[in-house]
């Protein structure tokens, strides 16, 4: 097999475990998907998962869960990149008006923030609402920059609605659970749990 396409995949491998967000066989499926022309016997690739302290991934997970409490609706690996990111969230918005829940606003990080988060120690975060105000979009950042102080991680943001929130420095180091939900469908049972506890 060639060296670089070996490296490609081993890459791949490194990066989805150290995610945290998808079993051994989950990444053996995403590996089959992305390489499917090439032909590639997987089961000579080792894929373990790591063993992470989970210590950051919970703060952030306290923070994003507690955001249900100001109707914002918070999400865990929304979508590959921003474009993706922000169609799940106008979509999940889509579901919960469908059940009579109303966000006012959303924040999510994408794999590609996770990615970012796993080799160069920052996560960005995406931020606004669903009516297109601006002046609604930057309270909903501030509140959201707010939640994350709160667990005392180190915020830079410019307060302006076109930024991202950064949370500087991040060590990324969610430990795999397949007892929880994350995207769009985890962040809509968090969001619609906490209304309902209201």
């Amino acid at each position: 097999m060639d060296a670089d396409l070996v490296e490609e995949i081993e890459f791949m491998i490194d990066l989805l475990a150290k995610s945290g967000f998808f079993s051994a066989d989950e990444i053996m499926e995403i590996l089959e998907d992305q390489f499917m022309e090439e032909e590639i016997d997987f089961s000579n690739f080792n894929i373990s998962l790591t063993d992470s302290s989970n210590n950051n991934f919970s703060k952030l997970e306290n923070a994003f869960s507690r955001l249900s409490s100001e109707n914002i609706v918070a999400i865990h690996n929304c979508g590959y990149d921003i474009g993706e990111g922000v169609g799940d969230a106008f979509e999940l918005n889509v579901h919960l008006a469908n059940n009579r829940f109303k966000a006012e606003g959303f924040c999510f990080y994408t794999f590609e923030d996770v990615e970012e988060a796993i080799f160069d120690e920052k996560l960005r975060i995406t931020f606004g609402d669903f009516e297109n105000n601006e002046i609604k979009a930057l309270e909903i950042g501030k509140t959201v920059s707010k939640y994350l102080k709160d667990e005392e991680f180190t915020i830079n943001w410019d307060e302006t609605i076109n930024s991202q929130i950064e949370i500087n420095p991040f060590k990324w180091d969610k430990l795999y659970d397949g007892d929880k939900e994350f995207e769009i469908e985890g962040a809509y049972d968090v969001f619609t749990a906490n209304q309902v506890l209201k």
